[in-house]
């Protein structure tokens, strides 16, 4: 069992500076009643505390370390940048260097508007439909979270389902009533409210492959409904694929669900790991912005030539490694060995994964929704995760986020796992 004296040293100090003693409220390991982990550095595919505790690391940053931490042709990237000047508030070729590897993957993006959040690019493309179509009414789905945007932060997921917030204080009322939500992967649901506000929909915006209430995939049959009513209807649809955007395949969730979105938001990967968005799509739709169109989007470290060089770096390893299949297959080994350990345990598991994103669940099934997942068992989840904590493996401390395996992950750290599974199990670690 992992010792956290200086973790807990420094949380506490943290919590006398920041609300909670976090920057972003999963941090905080208050749904699982621990105590966060200081991290201090991280290296391939293992984290370092600050009590000097190793960590095989199963969160990435929440996805951009796919090729493992500290990777050198991204560490050399941003030292060189660096040399030469962190940001300078004018446009470099890094931008258009960046936009040309991620069109070149992504077919649907045509032109591309580069921000610093995955929330900044969601906000900047729900902006940019409700411009371009001239229609107010945005519909969303229960569990998708598009970051904290106000008229997205209505039955989000993620770690406002984590906290027991489905909507939250500060949002107005009138913006509220503009925001739909309907249940994931539910056609007929879905259907209803399309017909009750098409005439007014400017767009439809999803998680292809939800990432914030576990890992839970769109089935062909609703992702292809949305694409045929938004084009009905004249509305856009908005795939958001911050946390699926070049974890799950070279091309994102939509490429392998084979739909074209009108617009993508992306995070995470095409920052190397450094703060970073970015909103694309159809050139007519995109040239709706400023300076060409009347759609105000702005931000001085837009396209900031730190993460430029450190996104720059990581595509161009990706592209030239196309790891998806290797990175299924080594979450896939874990998941099936983990699954395996707890049914001999009597304790219902289910998995999933695509690419190098994955989830589980202590149901019997798969679910198909937040719904579904806000059945799986707290308890069985807080002692399982506090024990693989302590026990060296970094999973996601919430029930409601995906996972994340990187290129680095081998052999070794797998079959360590596995064996800490097993001695946790054996130990009667997971609360039933």
């Amino acid at each position: 069992m992992n010792k956290i004296d200086k973790s807990i040293a420094l949380f506490k100090e943290a919590k006398t500076l920041m609300p909670g003693g976090v920057n972003s409220p999963v941090r905080a390991f208050k749904n699982i009643n621990g105590n966060p982990i200081f991290f201090e550095k991280a290296h391939g595919a293992y984290l370092y505390d600050a009590d000097g505790n190793e960590y095989i690391d199963y969160i990435g940053s929440w996805g951009p370390m796919i090729m493992g931490h500290s990777h050198p042709n991204i560490v050399n990237a941003i030292k060189m940048q660096a040399e030469v000047g962190t940001s300078y508030g004018a446009p470099t070729g890094l931008e258009s260097n960046v936009a040309s590897l991620i069109m070149k993957c992504v077919p649907s993006i045509e032109k591309i508007r580069m921000v610093n959040s995955g929330t900044e690019a969601t906000m900047s493309a729900v902006r940019l439909a409700r411009g371009f179509t001239g229609k107010n009414k945005i519909i969303k789905f229960d569990g998708c979270y598009h970051g904290h945007v106000d008229s997205l932060l209505i039955k989000a997921g993620s770690g406002v389902s984590t906290f027991g917030l489905p909507d939250s204080p500060g949002i107005p009322e009138e913006l509220a009533k503009l925001t739909i939500t309907c249940p994931y992967n539910d056609v007929e649901a879905f259907t209803k409210i399309f017909n009750s506000t098409k005439d007014d929909l400017a767009a439809i915006i999803v998680e292809p492959i939800a990432g914030n209430m576990g890992f839970v995939p769109g089935t062909d049959e609703f992702l292809n409904t949305l694409r045929d009513c938004a084009t009905s209807s004249n509305s856009l649809l908005i795939f958001d694929e911050v946390m699926s955007g070049f974890r799950v395949s070279l091309g994102g969730a939509q490429e392998i669900y084979g739909i074209t979105p009108d617009l993508t938001a992306l995070g995470k990967v095409i920052g190397g790991g450094l703060p970073v968005g970015a909103f694309g799509g159809k050139k007519e739709i995109m040239e709706y912005l400023a300076p060409e169109g009347p759609v105000y989007q702005a931000g001085t470290l837009s396209g900031n030539p730190l993460a430029m060089a450190a996104g720059s770096a990581l595509l161009k390893l990706i592209i030239d490694e196309n790891p998806y299949k290797s990175l299924e297959n080594k979450a896939k080994t874990m998941l099936s060995g983990i699954q395996k350990l707890m049914f001999s345990a009597g304790i219902p598991f289910s998995t999933n994964q695509i690419g190098g994103m994955f989830g589980f669940f202590f149901l019997e099934s798969l679910p198909q929704n937040i719904q579904d997942v806000s059945k799986s068992n707290d308890k069985m989840f807080c002692s399982f995760l506090n024990a693989a904590i302590s026990n060296g493996i970094y999973f996601a401390p919430s029930k409601f986020e995906a996972g994340f395996i990187s290129y680095k992950h081998g052999d070794e750290e797998i079959d360590k796992t596995l064996e800490i599974v097993e001695k946790i199990i054996k130990n009667r670690g997971i609360k039933k």
